[in-house]
């Protein structure tokens, strides 16, 4: 595997000759695998508490893996949103949908990276959803409530398609992740007469198969995208972060929705990467997303991939 990575200003491009563009954004490393391209798009980043991500982890012992990431102490995380683009002969396939303007400020920047690729929306043959999380899932109508992707296949895990549209839902989720559910209900409604269900160990595409991560939410999908003798495997929320979750997969993670289910799925996925030193993308590991899990002993340790 090759990488290629790339950097554009924020708010402008810097070229030769001092010529200077404005309001153009960023589309972080092509990586070459067998036959096709794949790309991680930056969406932007995300804001969250701490308290989000710890969930009931002592703070002292938290800042003891934080010290070396430069968090030690900080009340906010800012994780990266990195959307995966998978290009094989016809199949122009984005793994997640992004935020879309409606989540946060600093994330729902997805067209501005594809534009940097020279890709409309129209140009995308199908859309995998790892889970229905806003981040992954609200980016995918237009401002006019229609399917932005509009010549695309849509494509959801059957668990998780079932739990987001589970009428009962907002009556059970946490009152914190309402908007979750209304959210992902709203927009699958759109979606549900044209949206292809799966389960676990299906191929999708030819060359992309599901694989179950369940935990991050009840019916989280990560997906092995194969050309050739080449895989890397697009991760989703399963591995969620560059430190605890390597340095202490056994610690439960408070953005998991099952956060026991959410521990096992971790642990044995790492285990599983590491000695088969798979490449992987992580949709908020730092920018551009692409590593591979070092073992530390019992622990892990994340490499990004230069």
């Amino acid at each position: 595997m090759k990488m290629t990575r790339r950097t554009v200003m924020s708010g402008a491009i810097a070229l030769a000759g001092s010529v200077v563009l404005p309001g153009m954004s960023w589309a972080n490393a092509t990586l070459t695998v067998g036959t096709g391209t794949l790309d991680t798009l930056s969406d932007g980043h995300l804001v969250l508490p701490r308290s989000f991500v710890l969930a009931d982890t002592v703070a002292a012992d938290a800042d003891v893996v934080l010290e070396p990431f430069g968090l030690a102490d900080a009340d906010t995380f800012m994780p990266d949103c990195n959307l995966t683009l998978w290009r094989n002969g016809d199949r122009v396939v984005l793994f997640d949908a992004g935020s879309g303007p409606d989540f946060m400020p600093t994330a729902g920047h997805l067209m501005a990276a594809m534009d940097a690729l020279g890709l409309t929306p129209e140009d995308v043959t199908d859309v995998v959803f790892t889970h229905g999380h806003p981040d992954h899932l609200w980016g995918v109508l237009d401002d006019f409530d229609e399917p932005l992707f509009a010549n695309a296949q849509h494509h959801m895990g059957q668990i998780e398609y079932n739990y987001w549209t589970d009428p009962g839902l907002p009556d059970t989720i946490l009152p914190e992740r309402l908007t979750f559910a209304v959210g992902a209900a709203r927009r699958l409604e759109v979606l549900a007469e044209t949206i292809n269900l799966f389960a676990d160990g299906a191929q999708i595409i030819p060359g992309v198969t599901a694989r179950a991560t369940f935990g991050h939410t009840p019916g989280h999908m990560s997906f092995e995208v194969a050309a050739g003798d080449e895989v890397i495997v697009v991760l989703g929320d399963c591995i969620a972060n560059h430190h605890f979750a390597f340095a202490r997969p056994e610690w439960p993670n408070g953005s998991d929705q099952d956060t026991t289910a959410g521990v096992a799925t971790r642990t044995a996925l790492l285990a599983q990467l590491a000695d088969a030193d798979t490449v992987f993308v992580g949709f908020h590991l730092p920018t551009p997303g692409i590593g591979r899990a070092l073992r530390n002993g019992e622990t892990f340790q994340y490499v990004a991939m230069t």
